[in-house]
């Protein structure tokens, strides 16, 4: 049939020039607050955001050899969600967040869902964003931190029999939503004791 195997896709992004001195300082920033505040691991959590497709298209396929228009399913698929997982250093996995396009719980899976139930007992939180898309935004983050980041770290310092004033550490993303001011005001104001480092722009 004369096929062979044709990518679909390139890289979207490449490192920045400097990008070794960008996280030589990233690092000793996250080993000052460390050292100074002695933050234990299990009190440092890196949460990140991803998106996933309902179906994913391949990047690659099969077709007739120096075909210029390669056709696979899914690739303009764009229905998707947000998902926002949480690790602490000290590897342990906090619940993770999931969230819909749309206002209301409807927008989210319903009840009945095949293994809804499990996704609830693996601790996936599920919420609509209150938007048209299904972009992590202020309100879904507000959520994240009194849901799900606080509460981890508040149940790990009585573990841990650390004071409840004892510092944490959350690493995020250089993403817009977390670095506007808005939102790291409401963090120094609702949680106070949670220290908002940041993963380099473009590094992920």
């Amino acid at each position: 049939l004369s096929w062979s195997e044709r990518r679909t896709t390139k890289a979207a992004q490449k490192l920045p020039d400097n990008y070794e001195k960008i996280l030589e300082e990233a690092f000793f920033r996250q080993a000052h607050v460390i050292c100074d505040y002695a933050v234990p691991a299990g009190l440092r959590v890196n949460t990140d955001q991803t998106q996933i497709v309902y179906q994913q298209g391949t990047g690659s396929t099969w077709t007739q050899r120096g075909a210029k228009q390669v056709a696979s399913v899914g690739k303009d698929e764009k229905r998707a969600f947000t998902l926002v997982p949480s690790i602490s250093a000290s590897g342990r996995i906090l619940a993770t967040q999931a969230v819909f396009s749309g206002k209301k719980m409807a927008s989210c899976p319903s009840l009945t869902a095949g293994r809804y139930d499990e996704a609830v007992d693996l601790g996936y939180a599920m919420l609509p964003s209150g938007t048209s898309t299904y972009w992590s935004n202020h309100e879904t983050m507000h959520v994240l931190v009194d849901d799900i980041i606080a509460p981890y770290f508040e149940s790990t310092k009585v573990e841990l029999g650390l004071l409840k004033s004892q510092v944490s550490i959350w690493l995020i993303d250089c993403w817009s939503v977390h670095k506007s001011k808005d939102f790291l005001a409401w963090m120094k104001k609702h949680h106070k004791n949670i220290i908002v480092l940041f993963v380099p722009g473009g590094c992920t």
